[in-house]
């Protein structure tokens, strides 16, 4: 394909232009465009896009994308890449997860042209994106009051989207179709597999995350034929079909004991919940020996509210712990979890051995 058509604009072979595709109208009339970097290689080859902030709180994607854009890490050596840093320009603008119409865009694709705001807005970011591509890549953070460690999601029984999801080179892999409605769901039933990186916090742009959502984004296209090199690998590969959230028993104040990214096993005390002057309510404890993808920032609970989100791997942990103890020096993974590990206070358990 010499000839690329977005937003009205015809990018060809070998060029880079900055596109913008109109999606809706605000309240004064004025255009809602979403903000897109069309570039294309030399020679022919697949379309990829990687967008970030379907959800406007989740930043770190918007960060990811930028830094392709403002300094690119790798050459383009064939086919085309389509940098969305921000999908939600409306919630965007506004701090908020969702659209102004209360609705989750990720949970409207593929759309209707004659349905709700949210609907409509989806409807015209598949029509003008998705569908122009044949892959994609799609970037997450953690809702609000949690943050959640490097985890990529697809539906491995799909092999392309297996061949993306193993290419990324994240240590754990959550095998799963998504959600009705979201983004790489209806992209994928539509012929065009998409996974999703799910890292850090919303409102925030962690260099770590950054650095990690970059690698990988490499990686695959590295994989595709877009970009030529050696992909780098992961630490280990954890293929998870069972996550869980450990909730709160009490109401009170947490002391967490683990971070993100650390393994857990069976028993592990995970917090502590005591009142506010230092009495103890009861402490969580691990069900299964598993890999901790995600916690909560927020120390305060009541009963039912997430505190830890384990993913339990299809081979269990040994093979994760034996390559945890061999810290290969500089090894992108050790600092995420060290990074990630500041926006919590841990501390050990009273009783752990």
């Amino acid at each position: 394909m010499s000839r690329f058509e977005l937003g009205g604009a015809v990018v060809r072979r070998g060029e880079s232009r900055d596109v913008h595709v109109h999606v809706s109208e605000g309240l004064s009339g004025a255009r809602v465009d979403v903000p897109v970097r069309v570039w294309r290689g030399p020679k022919p080859g697949p379309v990829v896009f990687i967008s970030g902030a379907v959800h406007g709180d989740e930043v770190n994607g918007t960060g990811t994308v930028r830094q392709i854009v403002l300094d690119p890490p790798f050459e383009l050596a064939a086919g085309t890449l389509v940098l969305v840093p921000v999908l939600n320009t409306l919630g965007f603008e506004r701090h908020m997860r969702y659209l102004p119409d209360r609705r989750d865009l990720n949970r409207c694709f593929p759309g209707s042209a004659s349905g709700s705001l949210a609907s409509r807005i989806a409807h015209r970011l598949f029509k003008e994106i998705v569908e122009r591509c044949d892959y994609g890549v799609d970037l997450h953070s953690a809702s609000a009051g949690r943050t959640n460690f490097p985890n990529v999601r697809g539906d491995l029984s799909n092999p392309e989207v297996e061949r993306l999801a193993m290419a990324f080179g994240c240590e754990v892999v959550l095998d799963g179709v998504g959600p009705d409605g979201s983004l790489r769901a209806a992209a994928c039933a539509s012929g065009r597999p998409t996974i999703l990186l799910e890292a850090g916090e919303i409102w925030k742009v962690e260099p770590s995350m950054v650095a990690y959502g970059v690698r990988g984004i490499r990686n695959v296209l590295i994989e595709l034929g877009l970009v030529k090199g050696e992909p780098s690998a992961p630490l280990f590969t954890a293929v998870v079909d069972h996550s869980f959230w450990v909730r709160a028993e009490a109401g009170g104040f947490l002391q967490l004991h683990v971070a993100p990214g650390d393994l857990v096993r069976k028993g592990d005390a995970l917090a502590t919940n005591s009142s506010m002057l230092g009495e103890e309510r009861n402490v969580l404890y691990a069900p299964e020996d598993a890999v901790v993808i995600g916690l909560t920032t927020q120390p305060t609970v009541v009963p039912g509210l997430p505190v830890c989100h384990l993913a339990v791997p299809r081979r269990g942990v040994e093979r994760i712990a034996r390559a945890l103890k061999r810290r290969p020096h500089g090894h992108l993974l050790h600092r995420v979890r060290r990074e990630l590990s500041r926006s919590v206070m841990v501390s050990p358990h009273r009783d752990a051995r």
